[in-house]
């Protein structure tokens, strides 16, 4: 039977660690549900510009910088639709302009919200753990507890196949890689990784539309520089440290709770507080606006 092909653009748009929804309703196709903003790509327009425009039309503020955060083809019953996806953040002069009944939610709570089957892959993405174990063991994945993720830190500069054969779809899901790495998976591969991980000298190195695709992306910040421009060119999240002295790394001066706090406020995106911390910190840690924790000794034996 001929479906259709529908070409949707869609804005997810993002601040001070929540995500602004809508509410379809009945009459529209999957009605009584959840929504992210967006609509029809029209002809004669890019996605890039549907999206600008639908959010305009339908929110109220008049975004202009845009990052593309994938794309995801989806078969229903009576129709095929591509979803173009684009993210950004809403600056503080905005909020008051738009309209309702658009809400913002924090991202936990968008697990609980009924959205349409196609909008399920942007929900996980959006979702992270609160928790990330760092070791340079990747068989640490074998036992990992499930409310955390693991990043496999190694001073390896090569891997192969080989080394991620034995682990399930969902162990793999699970993982970060450093971007050097992840570059020399093949591309199977590397669409079941969990995400990947700039160190601040490579994402200094980046400019916008440069970060891979349909893939969350986690900058490793030290300073306010490094932190505004992961933020700037389009990260999922980012790690922030040290918010105390390391055993690894005991000349490094700590940021403390107070500066984390000062840089955290100003970034949208899930902040991850690293450097002498233990999982029981979490509690602590966001109330500096933290989104999570992660560490490597004091991960070791939970």
């Amino acid at each position: 039977m001929f479906k259709p092909t529908v070409h949707v653009a869609i804005g997810l748009l993002f601040h001070q660690g929540k995500v602004l929804v809508g509410w379809r309703n009945a009459d529209q196709h999957q009605g009584n549900k959840y929504e992210f903003p967006g609509g029809k790509v029209e002809q004669g327009e890019t996605p890039e510009q549907a999206c600008r425009r639908e959010i305009f039309e339908e929110v109220g503020i008049g975004i202009q910088k845009w990052h593309i955060f994938d794309v995801i083809h989806h078969v229903y019953d009576d129709v095929e639709v591509y979803l173009h996806l684009f993210h950004a953040h809403v600056p503080i002069k905005y909020l008051s302009d738009i309209q309702k009944p658009w809400t913002w939610y924090y991202r936990e709570k968008l697990l609980e919200l009924n959205f349409p089957k196609a909008n399920q892959i942007i929900i996980e993405r959006l979702h992270w753990k609160h928790t990330i174990q760092i070791s340079a063991d990747l068989t640490q994945l074998n036992q990992l507890a499930d409310d955390r993720l693991l990043y496999w830190r190694t001073e390896s500069t090569l891997i192969s196949m080989q080394d991620f054969q034995h682990f399930t779809d969902p162990q793999l899901k699970s993982l970060i890689l450093n971007v050097e790495l992840w570059m020399q998976l093949d591309e199977a591969l590397q669409k079941k990784i969990g995400a990947v991980q700039f160190k601040q000298h490579q994402i200094l190195a980046l400019h916008n539309k440069q970060l891979p695709i349909g893939i969350r992306c986690i900058a490793s910040c030290h300073d306010a520089v490094s932190l505004q421009w992961a933020h700037k060119i389009g990260c999922d999240a980012v790690f922030l440290s040290p918010v105390q002295v390391t055993e690894s790394h005991p000349e490094t001066p700590a940021l403390g709770w107070e500066q984390f706090h000062e840089l955290a406020k100003s970034c949208d995106i899930p902040v991850f507080a690293l450097g002498g911390l233990k999982p029981q910190d979490l509690l602590l840690a966001q109330r500096y606006l933290a989104y999570g924790v992660a560490g490597i000794r004091g991960f070791e034996s939970h």
